[in-house]
């Protein structure tokens, strides 16, 4: 059974709803907790400093890295930020010489995003800083841990992608 999309506006409550806001309450508790302990961003804070970039830079540099070019758009929508941040944070790293613009010939409104070679390097340098972060934190769960983390993640994922799915398909198509 596909899970429902949560809701804290509905007039019903049932016993479900309580037991998934009671849930919703915890998952914040230990996730402020495990911050408390360790910063989860660490690997990338610490990579901010060192190379005096902005969070925001990192994750955009880790972004493009990881998927290659991207709109300005899509990258956007990757930082959650504005279209109109993503293009002061796009000029800085392509004026430091990261990344550059480019335009597509099929249509020259869009606009994307590529690493340049000092750019890929820098990516490269912050993905391993941010491998040995996470080989830090998964190192604490033992095999067996790490194990049912990762089926519930995909899991996660699943759902995700079913819920985004049937949120894409018009109504009627729904009810037919």
């Amino acid at each position: 059974m596909p899970a429902k999309p949560y809701s804290v506006s509905r007039n019903i409550h049932s016993k479900e709803d309580e037991d998934l806001s009671a849930d919703v309450l915890r998952l914040q508790h230990l996730l402020l907790a495990m911050g408390r302990r360790r910063s989860l961003r660490d690997p990338i804070a610490a990579t901010c400093e060192q190379l005096q970039f902005t969070a925001p830079q990192v994750h955009a540099l880790l972004w493009l890295g990881q998927d290659g070019a991207l709109t300005m758009g899509e990258l956007a929508r990757r930082l959650g930020v504005t279209e109109k941040t993503v293009t002061g944070l796009v000029d800085r790293l392509e004026r430091e010489g990261h990344l550059v613009r480019e335009r597509t010939a099929e249509d020259r409104r869009v606009v994307r995003c590529r690493l340049t070679a000092d750019g890929l390097q820098t990516y490269q340098r912050l993905e391993r800083f941010v491998m040995q972060g996470m080989g830090q934190l998964l190192h604490i769960l033992d095999a067996g841990d790490r194990k049912a983390l990762f089926r519930i993640l995909e899991k996660l994922l699943r759902r995700m992608d079913t819920l985004g799915a049937a949120a894409a398909t018009p109504s009627r198509e729904r009810s037919a």
